[in-house]
């Protein structure tokens, strides 16, 4: 039986081994074949930021963490809007609200009234896949779009220009080209509930931890022109191009986007600038790599983390990741890939991998990771909606921005690291390496250890399992073979 398994697993291995270089070959030759092939090769140049996109200098960045944050802050731009109000986004519900305070508006009261004072609100929003294989279907799409616009000055518009078994996915709002908002918060409780605080109190049922940062300075007018650049082509209405706001701040901030080629006119060759962004960094990292992701399917992330694990660059490198429990649609692939790089790790313990979920007393919840940010070296910083996999990354429409502003970066980690450890921060603030080693991983593996021997967890952090077949990872870049161009 022993000598069967092991065959089994060598055969699995190299069925892994051989799906993953076909992925790979096809994304090379695609990127090539659209001018963006030097994306994959390393330049040697040390430069995280490239001349691929711009960097804007002079802005003010806040960082955003959970609902109980995001959602009020847009709420309020939206009611101090004097000129126009622009949202991109996955989906959004009508009857969502923003906060839950006695006698909130629903989004869809909220940019009505809004539009009534006279400002111009558009909407833009995927229309749903052609054939209703998964939410949200092009029919309830339809539907609330009509609730939007129905008795209201509210423009929604549907975007169908998604690449087959794709979709837009960015997370956008734009007003009046002086401040914007991106990162990952759809305006919708479909798929689960947006609204929650770093308590992630046990009451619902799951908890949701998201990222959006809040923008004010001259990158605001990269957001607005991606947004009519979009707008222009699918609602055929020429809006006028936007004006660079004065500085804000002293962030300097770069907008990365994936825009699939053959889907825009404004972009025929596509932009990957967001996978051009992560390759760099990461690349480049000496010390720390931290990822909070929904997903970790992409085989060019993988293969860098796995090369900085085999061959550290420091004796205190480390490699912390933050993911589901059960992504929605990857848990196998997810799975695989850090397989991979525990094995690549191979005891070295400079990997850590792990996910959070509620507790208090008796009652217990999951907290759905569905924040997307990377942190290299406290010196390299990008949030938005793109996953780390290939939908996000080649084939499905994103936007993050990515700053170097060490002092926001080193506080936004140290934030994030306090919500998950349950530590206050000062406690943090020592070499990372030690963070890790002292109480990420205790932690997370004493947790692990309780599960294991059914008792009750005591603490929200726990260790994500990483074994499961090299061929089962691979599910959801398979399905990306059958699309991908």
């Amino acid at each position: 039986m022993k000598t069967f398994r092991s065959l089994v697993d060598k055969l699995d291995e190299q069925v892994g081994n051989g799906l993953e270089n076909v992925l790979c070959a096809r994304h090379q030759r695609r990127l090539h074949r659209l001018g963006w092939g030097e994306v994959l090769e390393p330049d040697g140049a040390g430069d995280r930021f490239g001349g691929r996109a711009e960097v804007r200098r002079g802005n003010r960045v806040e960082v955003l963490v959970d609902g109980e944050e995001a959602l009020p802050a847009i709420q309020a731009a939206i009611r101090n809007a004097t000129s126009h109000v622009h949202i991109a986004n996955w989906h959004a519900s009508p009857d969502f609200r923003l906060t839950r305070e006695p006698g909130a508006p629903t989004l869809r009261e909220l940019l009505a009234t809004t539009a009534d004072r006279g400002v111009d609100v558009r909407l833009l929003l995927w229309a749903g896949p052609p054939v209703p294989a998964f939410q949200p279907t092009r029919g309830l799409v339809r539907s609330e779009q009509r609730k939007f616009t129905e008795n209201t000055a509210v423009r929604c518009v549907l975007d169908a220009r998604e690449r087959t078994l794709h979709c837009h996915h960015e997370k956008l709002v734009i007003v009046d080209d002086t401040v914007a908002f991106v990162g990952g918060v759809d305006f919708t409780a479909l798929e689960g509930d947006r609204h929650d605080s770093p308590e992630h109190p046990p009451d619902r049922p799951i908890g949701w931890h998201d990222l959006m940062t809040r923008l004010d300075g001259p990158v605001v007018a990269d957001v607005a022109e991606h947004f009519r650049q979009r707008w222009t082509e699918v609602a055929g209405e020429d809006l006028a191009k936007p004006d660079v706001p004065e500085p804000a701040g002293s962030s300097d901030v770069q907008l990365l986007r994936t825009v699939p080629d053959k889907t825009y006119g404004f972009a025929p060759r596509g932009e990957f600038t967001i996978l051009d962004g992560y390759l760099r960094a990461l690349r480049s990292a000496r010390r720390l790599i931290y990822l909070e992701n929904q997903f970790l399917w992409s085989p060019e992330i993988a293969e860098i983390l796995i090369d900085k694990l085999c061959d550290p660059p420091d004796d205190r490198f480390r490699v912390v990741l933050l993911l589901p429990r059960k992504p929605s649609n990857g848990a196998d692939t997810t799975r695989g890939q850090l397989g991979r790089l525990l094995g690549a790790d191979d005891g070295n313990r400079r990997l850590l991998a792990a996910t959070i979920s509620t507790h208090d007393g008796e009652s217990a919840a999951p907290v759905y990771v569905h924040a997307k940010l990377g942190i290299v070296d406290d010196e390299w910083m990008t949030i938005g909606s793109a996953n780390l996999n290939e939908h996000s990354l080649f084939n499905d429409t994103e936007v993050n921005v990515a700053t170097g502003d060490r002092e926001l970066i080193r506080a936004t980690r140290l934030r994030l690291w306090a919500e998950h450890l349950r530590r206050p921060e000062p406690e943090l603030d020592t070499d990372p390496a030690d963070v890790v080693d002292e109480l990420w991983r205790p932690i997370a593996e004493e947790q692990a250890d309780r599960e294991r021997r059914g008792e009750r967890r005591t603490h929200r952090l726990v260790l994500l399992p990483g074994v499961s077949r090299r061929a089962e990872r691979l599910q959801g870049p398979l399905r990306g073979l059958l699309v991908d161009g």
